[in-house]
């Protein structure tokens, strides 16, 4: 009775799928992934334990060919298609295949991915790019914050600030960007836009609430980076706005006077520095006057503008140097001719003797 009992099942290798199969049921759908299942009590006739012997395939259509792809194969139940384009048309079907290697194929199920979802990168994305429509979706969305920095530490304000996109920057700030906000090295939208030399923002930000006073890492004001950037209208606004122009960084105890003598030499920059009131005597932590600055990184005709202007080339440093001893160590030739006839000319001439 056993044997008649078994003889009436179909052996292993005779299994084949009963029938053919259903299409894989859709699950959850993201921008780059779509999940497939499937049901093996409807579609396909199991013996028992021995139901893990049948092998299924997700195939994906090319729809350039319009042939089928294997993406997966093995014995699960379930399978997650990962590294899809956002809203894109996919077409899949299920391949089963019994021991005897039979098969059949299932009806073709089709699937579109979603919309990628609004991200940090999307409006960062629009203010790299200049694009006024594209950033208001974005933040009448409501999805992502104003604020949010990019991975190099800089807000969507402080990009447009820096690169002078002034209708961005009035988009941002309409909607709730932090005009005070700073990045890792403590730099500012104001800074950043005074040392680009976009006056346009700079009167923006200042209307709504930028502040002269902030400083960075480094203790240095949005006056030493307009300094740096060297663009003479912005400083001049920013004067006649009441900054400050004898702050100085914390770090050499340098004015933004000090700065031009260090780093550009740009004599039309000094020239409005010193006019606003800008110490042209004034010291370092080192006993450094902007004269000796000046002398040491060799601009010669900021050298002479200085002097012109007042500076007193006898002073000493901390260590009892003065300019002229600086000039003939570093080997600053030009100045100390410079140094030298200015020296003559004020000896006292002496008088003949008859």
């Amino acid at each position: 009775m056993a044997e008649a009992s078994r003889a009436s099942h179909p052996r292993l290798g005779e299994i084949t799928p009963s029938s053919k199969p259903h299409p894989p049921v859709v699950g959850k759908v993201t921008h780059h992934s779509i999940e497939l299942y499937w049901d093996l009590e409807k579609k396909v006739k199991r013996q028992g334990p021995q139901e893990q012997w049948f092998r299924f395939s997700i195939e994906e259509e090319d729809p350039k060919m319009h042939t089928y792809g294997i993406i997966y194969t093995g014995y699960a139940t379930k399978h997650v298609v990962e590294g899809l384009d956002p809203r894109t048309l996919y077409r899949f079907r299920l391949k089963v295949t019994s021991p005897s290697g039979e098969h059949e194929y299932s009806p073709v199920v089709s699937v579109s991915t979603t919309r990628e979802p609004i991200s940090s990168e999307h409006l960062h994305r629009a203010v790299n790019v200049n694009d006024e429509d594209l950033l208001l979706r974005i933040l009448q969305g409501g999805n992502v914050k104003v604020d949010v920095p990019n991975k190099f530490g800089f807000t969507a304000l402080m990009v447009a600030a820096q690169r002078g996109y002034i209708r961005l920057v009035k988009i941002l700030v309409s909607n709730g960007a932090d005009v005070n906000l700073q990045n890792g090295s403590g730099k500012d939208s104001l800074m950043l836009a005074c040392y680009a030399g976009h006056l346009d923002v700079v009167k923006y930000l200042r209307r709504h609430g930028a502040s002269w006073d902030t400083r960075d890492l480094g203790g240095c004001t949005a006056l030493h980076w307009a300094a740096d950037g060297g663009h003479c209208n912005v400083i001049e606004w920013m004067i006649k706005d009441g900054c400050e122009v004898d702050t100085t960084d914390a770090g050499s105890g340098w004015t933004p006077l000090m700065r031009v003598s260090a780093v550009s030499g740009n004599q039309k920059v000094a020239s409005l520095l010193i006019d606003a009131g800008a110490d042209v005597n004034m010291k370092d932590k080192d006993g450094k006057t902007p004269l000796m600055v000046a002398v040491l990184n060799n601009h010669e005709e900021l050298v002479q503008l200085l002097l012109d202007r007042g500076a007193d080339a006898s002073v000493k440093n901390e260590f009892g140097k003065g300019v002229l001893e600086m000039a003939r160590v570093f080997d600053r030739k030009n100045v100390v001719s410079l140094l030298e006839e200015m020296k003559k000319k004020q000896m006292p001439k002496k008088s003949s003797v008859r």
